[in-house]
């Protein structure tokens, strides 16, 4: 059971990136599946995650209009369009497999991660 994320890089403000999770050993049928970044000296924050169960979309408020989760089942990857990069999108970005809790209307959450990802650098400059 793996996660392997890709994309991620050095671009410069107002720029664009995607970074793809490819899945192995399990399908998105299984999991909800999500993105979530930390900076240094931060928090781990929810970026956007996606039900396998009902296809709901989650956003953070900060990442909202500009990026966008979709994912490809016969891939088993699931990607995040990065548009409008900021500098403050500066992170590690890791990819998620678990479950979002039911009836569920917040920001981009998991009750239970059961897969992480290795995590891809993104830096944004100024």
């Amino acid at each position: 059971v793996q996660l392997v994320e890709s994309g991620g890089g050095l671009v410069q403000a107002g720029g664009s990136l995607r970074l793809s999770c490819a899945a192995s050993g399990f399908t998105f049928d299984d999991y909800d599946i999500g993105w979530f970044r930390q900076a240094p000296g931060k928090e781990r924050e929810g970026v956007s995650c996606i039900s396998s169960s009902d296809g709901t979309i989650y956003y953070g408020d900060s990442v909202k209009g500009r990026f966008t989760i979709s994912s490809d089942n016969a891939k088993n990857t699931v990607y995040l369009q990065m548009n409008s990069l900021k500098p403050e999108d500066t992170a590690v970005y890791y990819c998620a497999a678990g479950v979002i809790p039911p009836h569920y209307t917040g920001s981009p959450y998991f009750k239970n991660v059961n897969v992480w990802g290795q995590g891809t650098q993104v830096t944004v400059s100024s």
